[in-house]
């Protein structure tokens, strides 16, 4: 039976974010310099205006979907106040300032984790037919960032109670503000308990994959699922894989039934562990399942 459709309050929002590329630049480009005139029409300080352009194109770098883009928006406006010739009028201190912002919006403790990687767009698309959830089941994207995760899950599990858990405070503010259908907080991702969800979603970094399963082996329910967006978690045999994207599997762990809490679980072994294996196409949206051994 196929899923319900989003909420009709959130997929206008989603089709409204994803302008084709370089659309998003070019705004961010034309919002900065729009931003640094009309404080210099206004009569402000031409160092003061030009460093409110460079604050406001690092604030919309951030919605860049890929690493490229985010330097692309980011540096259209230095670039080009470079090329303009007022840059001597911007004080050396100046040019901090977007690094200064960045250092706001995602501390030195959250990039210990993982620095901001938004989940492109598609790269859940057939999640649900993989690892089908329960109506009412509780989601968590641990390390939300800007919401795209806790978007693609919405698209996977329309009926899902969604969480989300983000260090950076005003991360988890705008978060909060594009995702209002989601529950999300301020905390520390390895601090809070996971054994209420039935899934963890994760695009952490590889350094980060142990430590994150065998916090899940450790925590969650029997039977609850760690889902990784590209990294693998090392030595461990998947109990699901999903090929929505090329080049970014969604690998899938499930907490063995009957199995008791452990206070350091090992990773499973991979010769005697049931395996299951589903690839989704993007462009065809099949699907296909083994059954365990």
């Amino acid at each position: 039976m196929a899923p319900p459709a989003p909420p009709a309050s959130t997929a206008p929002a989603a089709r409204a974010v994803a302008l084709p590329w370089p659309l998003p630049a070019l705004l961010a480009w034309a919002a900065a310099w729009g931003l640094a005139l009309g404080l210099l029409r206004l009569g402000m300080a031409p160092a003061l205006a030009l460093s409110a352009g460079l604050v406001l194109g690092g604030v919309a770098a951030l919605a860049g979907r890929t690493r490229w883009r985010r330097l692309l928006i980011a540096g259209g406006f230095p670039v080009s106040l470079l090329a303009s010739g007022w840059a001597p009028a911007l004080p050396a201190a100046g040019w901090l300032l977007p690094l200064a912002l960045l250092w706001l919006l995602y501390p030195q403790r959250a990039w210990r984790d993982a620095p901001l990687f938004p989940t492109p767009a598609r790269a859940l698309d057939g999640l649900a037919r993989v690892l089908p959830l329960p109506d009412g089941a509780r989601v968590l994207d641990a390390g939300c960032g800007l919401g795209a995760g806790l978007r693609a899950l919405r698209g996977a599990y329309p009926a899902a109670r969604l969480e989300g858990h983000e260090w950076s405070r005003p991360l988890a503010l705008a978060c909060r503000l594009r995702c209002r259908d989601a529950r999300v907080r301020r905390t520390d991702l390895w601090a809070e308990d996971w054994s209420g969800f039935a899934l963890v979603y994760l695009f952490q970094r590889p350094e980060s994959m142990a430590r994150a399963h065998a916090k899940a082996m450790r925590e969650l329910a029997p039977g609850a699922w760690l889902a990784s967006l590209e990294f693998a978690v090392p030595g461990v045999r998947p109990d699901a894989r999903l090929d929505a994207l090329d080049g970014k599997p969604v690998w899938l762990y499930r907490r063995p039934v009957g199995t008791a809490a452990v206070a350091a679980p090992a990773a499973r072994p991979a010769a005697g562990v049931a395996s299951m294996k589903a690839s989704v196409s993007s462009s065809t949206g099949a699907s296909q399942r083994s059954g365990r051994a």
